[in-house]
């Protein structure tokens, strides 16, 4: 198995707010027309399930396998070019913030992962810094700049 991790991020929200709006699938309703069009394309979700189409790669449907609050949701693909987990860490760093990691594993042969470790890595850093934006506190889909990266630490 392959694993790709994100930088740690922080977030001026805490942690438990952090889970409570990401363990809840529907809540990207609030953010939705924030992502950019050019990059993901036909985005459906429900509670435990996301499906986006990310071209070139095609379809993406990811299920909620775990939540472990407040510190972790595992997701896993039900439709994907290349089957993957994705989990989603959690940690305070106060009583205010917290701090984030992705995880991505995936079982690639040693010849592609030549190929797409790169954008793989690429797109999972994308995806902690716009999770990173999220307004954790309100619902108004307002993505604010105040995620920050911390590229100093290995491990949330």
């Amino acid at each position: 198995m392959s694993k790709f991790e994100s930088n740690v991020k922080q977030i001026p929200y805490p942690q438990e707010k952090v889970f409570e709006k990401l363990s809840d699938l529907s809540n990207i309703e609030a953010i939705k027309d924030r992502l950019p069009e050019d990059k993901v394309k036909d985005l459906s979700f429900d509670r435990d399930h996301i499906t986006v189409s990310v071209p070139p790669v095609g379809g993406i449907t990811l299920r909620i396998i775990d939540r472990d609050a407040p510190k972790c949701i595992k997701f896993e693909t039900e439709q994907s070019p290349i089957p993957f987990y994705l989990w989603i860490q959690l940690l305070p760093l106060s009583e205010e913030s917290s701090k984030m990691k992705l995880t991505l594993e995936a079982n690639i042969n040693p010849f592609l992962k030549g190929m797409i470790s790169g954008p793989l890595k690429e797109g999972l850093e994308k995806i902690a810094d716009m999770l990173a934006m999220i307004p954790y506190d309100n619902g108004n889909g307002n993505i604010n700049g105040n995620g920050n990266e911390n590229g100093n630490e290995n491990n949330v």
